[in-house]
């Protein structure tokens, strides 16, 4: 299937974001949005963005003038088409989505693919009453479009093999990574995190370290560019809360997806991180962390690895050096990263290739989730595990591969 003309529908963040890097990539790109101020600043925005890519020597002056050329913007519908490709970029409202996509299945034409850069809804629901299922696809993009590498490829049961492999190759024209993942809650990428964050708060829960210290061992220890308690506060404790209840719900509730308590009691406090002046940490004016309702910031325990990681690494020593609870606290980390990375193997949501591409190139983690697996190895992994089953319940509970692997 021939792509030459993409239409975006939405002119937010992620629209003028997607639009940015289909001009770039050579395709003749128009911007859909009812609203002409919305329309206007997201035309601004992907052409800010052009411009100061080649400012920056990402790409020649000509190729951005060129890029510039292409993008064109329209609060009309009609506009889609001889659009061969429409993705749509709406807020996470599935009626929105399902009539923005109905709406230019005949505009665009019956040959032309319609993709949904959903990450949260299910595609097959999306594509549910648009006309030819079989071209409806996930194209998932990660924010901010312009920066973040990867492309995950959605396939519904009904997405044909032709709407697949021309999304792909299109994601790969914009200078993405393609991935190819299954219509499961999170696809890949944001499946694959799940324990970064609901695992740290277990440990918050149990005592195991403050959330200064936590983030600290994250960082230095595991090699994560941020923190799970400062990723939280910057995202927005409700925002993320809303994430882990949609995730619990899709996945039928599984104990290891159960969204924390604290996080509970903090939202409902007000306390929602960085828009609000308090979360994990509380803010002064300027931004900056300057306490944390549970404790004061715990200081750096040396100096030689303030600002320098050691991680991803288990070894005793060098964690020792960072904090007491720093084995601890990435023994329980890895071994659920482990044990996540063996569900998401036993359901098939992804090749493991594309679950290390995935982590690394989506959520910036320093390995992939598999390669964090064998970090850890199986068998420490399981150990873990079993004891924190024994201690604490169900969300530990070993994936039966993990458990079969440790005991090969």
């Amino acid at each position: 299937m021939s792509i030459e003309r993409i239409g975006v529908l939405g002119a937010g963040t992620m629209g003028s974001g997607i639009a940015q890097v289909a001009a770039l990539g050579g395709y003749e790109t128009v911007v859909y949005d009812p609203d002409p101020a919305a329309l206007e600043a997201g035309r601004e925005r992907a052409l800010s963005g052009i411009a100061k890519g080649a400012e920056r020597g990402r790409w020649s002056d000509a190729e951005g003038a060129a890029a510039a050329e292409r993008l064109d913007d329209s609060t009309e519908l009609s506009k889609f088409a001889g659009c061969d490709l429409a993705i749509e970029a709406v807020p996470e409202i599935l009626d929105l989505k399902q009539e923005l996509l109905a709406g230019v299945a005949d505009i665009c034409g019956p040959e032309a693919i319609l993709a949904t850069n959903t990450s949260s809804l299910r595609v097959a629901e999306i594509a549910a009453g648009v006309p030819g299922p079989e071209r409806v696809v996930g194209m998932h993009f990660f924010n901010p479009p312009a920066l973040m590498k990867l492309v995950e490829v959605v396939a519904t049961e009904e997405s044909s093999e032709d709407a697949l492999a021309a999304t792909a190759a299109v994601a790969g024209r914009m200078g993405r990574t393609p991935i190819r993942a299954r219509d499961t809650p999170g696809f890949v990428a944001n499946r694959l995190a799940r324990p970064f964050n609901l695992e740290a708060l277990r440990m918050l829960a149990d005592g195991v370290a403050d959330a200064p210290t936590i983030d600290r061992v994250y960082k230095l220890g595991g090699g994560f560019r941020m923190g799970p308690f400062e990723l939280i506060d910057l995202i927005g404790l409700d925002v993320n809360l809303t994430i882990a209840h949609s995730f619990f719900a899709q996945g039928g509730e599984p104990e290891r997806w159960r969204p924390s308590p604290i996080q509970e009691g903090m939202v409902e406090k007000g306390r929602l991180g960085r828009k609000s002046g308090k979360g994990f940490y509380v803010y002064d004016e300027s931004g900056q962390p300057s306490a944390v309702p549970f404790g004061p910031i715990a200081p750096e325990r040396n100096g030689a690895t303030q600002d320098r990681a050691r991680g991803p690494t288990l070894d005793p020593g060098a964690l020792a050096e960072i904090d007491p609870a720093a084995e601890e606290i990435l023994l329980r980390l890895f071994a659920q990263i482990a044990n996540e990375a063996s569900f998401a193997i036993e359901e098939e949501i992804a090749c493991p290739e594309d679950m290390n591409t995935a982590t690394r190139l989506g959520l910036n983690w320093p390995l992939g989730s598999l390669e964090i697996s064998e970090l850890i190895g199986p068998e420490r992994a399981l150990a873990t595990l079993e004891r924190l089953e024994a201690e604490r319940g169900g969300a530990y509970a070993p994936e039966s591969r993990l458990r079969e692997a440790a005991e090969e």
